[in-house]
């Protein structure tokens, strides 16, 4: 028995060696006695190969693509839970291998705000980009305007998950992150590291690094600070003044406790002229010899009354404009979405109609020299529009964005530009002819009679033309007798007086 099973392992081992046999080299191996394949085969496999991967990085590359719009962005909302997904679309437009918008903007676009050129008025609202880390790529997914943040002072890493809440079946969002941030320091340690080494200062230099653009940081506060302290905020300008082009002081977000409170008058004053005194104490910018425009984030859920004390405090702090608004803690009746019941603030095509009559009231207390920035809701062309006829110079999308993937940028230009053709008009003419007609007059208040109180000269001359009148007067009553006259004539003094 052992003899026999010696023979058949010696003949198992003999068999490789036989006439014809090919022997395997495994799976990465090669058999240099195996048949060659077709040249004209290899050839054609290899052509069908580059040319596939041309055309998809073609149709990647462009922002435009339905690739983004109708599979990635799709894939992402409802495959991953909705924090992670949009971690991952920060990190892909940070790699550089995000998709860009291929087309340069159309002369309708043109925008001015605080006497800078901007090549279109879409820009992307703080909260996707809370730490400064997709700056490049969302630029390139031709935003205008990018602002990162809310940046605290120190690391925060905010509510605990989950916090962020799709509401697909409302095109809105609920999210209660409570400003997770890595800090001052890391945020401003990408700031310098994106200055190139040979910078060159020109008339249109911006912190954005490109023609046409801004960029903007918005500045939070630590959950630890004392509620009524602006220190945060001070800080914040001190340390991100020289790298950007504009700074959101954000008081307005439902999700830190106390901060809000910051939106009442006298706290609000004492906030505003805090972080002007800091700016103007700033040398002018490295990047633009400029320092930057200071910018009020307030929310869509204040009255009448608190939106006019805020324009009163505004006009007299030399803040230089307005973003109207945050999110919003009001839960609408037409919410139909499973997700509605959450925590936080909501945004998206839910919160337009309370941010627009916000803007419109703000506008309306405000004066033309003061821009304000329109955000919530945006989603269209049509909403941008609606926009600036109610006085907005500039518009932000966020939750429109999340929802349409990376083209959503070049979509609303296009539409806006369409828009405008039909009205034989441009952005800019829009908004000039909107802030002239429905800001705050020097001498009255729109459907408000005024008393116009003249300066200390016109009162002078008023007394001594009054007073002039009564001798006249007393004169004549001397000829007609004293009485009627003489009382009209006191009377003129006392009213000049």
């Amino acid at each position: 028995m052992a003899t026999l099973r010696l023979a058949t392992t010696r003949r198992l081992l003999e068999t490789p060696q036989r006439k014809g046999f090919v022997p395997s080299r495994g799976l990465f191996g090669s058999n240099k006695s195996a048949p060659s394949q077709s040249p004209i085969l290899t050839g054609f496999y290899r052509t069908v190969f580059v040319l596939s991967t041309g055309l998809f990085a073609v149709y990647y590359f462009d922002a435009r693509s339905a690739i983004h719009r109708y599979f990635l962005t799709p894939v992402l909302r409802y495959a991953l839970d909705a924090e992670t997904s949009h971690k991952v679309a920060v990190k892909v437009l940070r790699s550089g291998l995000g998709p860009r918008d291929p087309v340069p903007d159309d002369e309708k676009l043109k925008s001015e705000i605080w006497g800078q050129k901007i090549s279109n008025p879409v820009g992307l609202a703080a909260g996707f980009d809370k730490d400064g880390e997709a700056i490049d790529g969302l630029f390139d997914l031709g935003f205008s305007w990018v602002e990162i943040g809310s940046v605290t002072p120190k690391p925060q890493p905010g509510n605990p998950r989950p916090r962020v809440f799709h509401l697909p079946d409302d095109s809105a969002l609920i999210n209660r992150y409570g400003f997770p941030s890595q800090g001052h320091a890391s945020v401003l340690s990408r700031l310098r590291a994106r200055i190139p080494s040979f910078f060159s200062l020109d008339d249109d230099s911006s912190a954005a690094l490109r023609s046409g653009s801004l960029l903007a940081v918005n500045l939070g506060k630590n959950k630890t600070s004392p509620a009524e302290s602006i220190d945060d905020f001070v800080s914040g300008v001190r340390t991100f003044g020289p790298y950007s082009d504009v700074l959101v002081v954000n008081v307005s977000s439902p999700n830190t406790p106390g901060l809000r409170g910051l939106q009442n008058r006298q706290l609000l004053e004492e906030l505003l002229a805090g972080v002007t005194k800091a700016r103007d104490q700033l040398a002018p910018s490295e990047l633009t010899s400029r320092r930057p425009r200071l910018v009020l984030k307030i929310a869509p859920d204040l009255d009448d009354s608190q939106l006019i004390d805020i324009a009163d405090v505004i006009k007299n702090s030399g803040i230089d404009g307005v973003i109207v608004s945050n999110t919003t803690i009001r839960r609408p009746s037409t919410l139909v979405d499973s997700n509605k019941s959450e925590t936080g603030g909501l945004s998206g095509v839910p919160l337009k109609e309370y941010s627009l009559i916000a803007l419109q009231t703000l506008r309306s207390h405000l004066p033309a020299s003061i821009p304000l920035i329109g955000c919530g809701g945006i989603c269209t062309g049509a909403d941008a529009l609606e926009y600036a006829k109610a006085g907005a110079s500039l518009v932000q999308v966020y939750t429109g964005f999340g929802y349409d993937g990376a083209g959503a940028c070049r979509r609303i230009k296009d539409q806006l530009v369409e828009a405008l053709e039909k009205e034989g008009t441009t952005w800019g003419e829009v908004v000039k002819r909107a802030v002239n007609e429905l800001s705050a007059q020097p001498s009255e208040q729109k459907g408000k009679s005024v008393r116009v109180i003249p300066d200390e000269g016109s009162v002078k001359q008023l007394i001594e033309e009054a007073e002039e009148l009564k001798i006249l007067l007393d004169r004549l009553g001397e000829k007609m007798g004293d009485g009627p006259v003489e009382a009209i004539g006191s009377a003129m003094l006392s009213a000049a007086s």
